[in-house]
């Protein structure tokens, strides 16, 4: 497979690599948009969010725990951060790989309420 998550999952192309375990690897992002800019990516390879379902869904609880975690080890916990998803094309997806982003370390734009 040519998609590089899948590939930085796999060790195949060098990333920054702050936690890796069976279901998930977290990297930081190479074109951040905040000081804090992780990406947080499912090993196995699901195209969007819409691919997820039945036992699928340990990971993405998975996801968030590890996204709690890193925030608080980036000293992002207690200011505040943001866990975004983009899902397909008019969701903003750009890789076609399932990923979370893990934001922080700003006061971040955008009210969604």
């Amino acid at each position: 497979m040519d998609c590089i998550f899948c590939r930085i999952a796999g060790g195949d192309i060098p990333a920054e690599i702050l936690h890796k375990d069976d279901l998930v690897v977290a990297f930081r992002d190479i074109a951040p948009q905040a000081p804090v800019h992780i990406l947080i990516v499912p090993v196995k390879h699901f195209s969007n969010l819409t691919e997820v379902n039945g036992d699928d869904y340990e990971i993405i609880a998975h996801i968030f725990k590890v996204a709690i975690e890193l925030a608080d080890r980036e000293g992002i916990a207690e200011s505040g951060y943001r866990i975004a998803v983009n899902s397909g094309k008019e969701g903003g997806q750009v890789v076609g790989h399932l990923h979370f982003h893990l934001l922080g370390g700003r006061q971040l734009s955008g009210d969604l309420g």
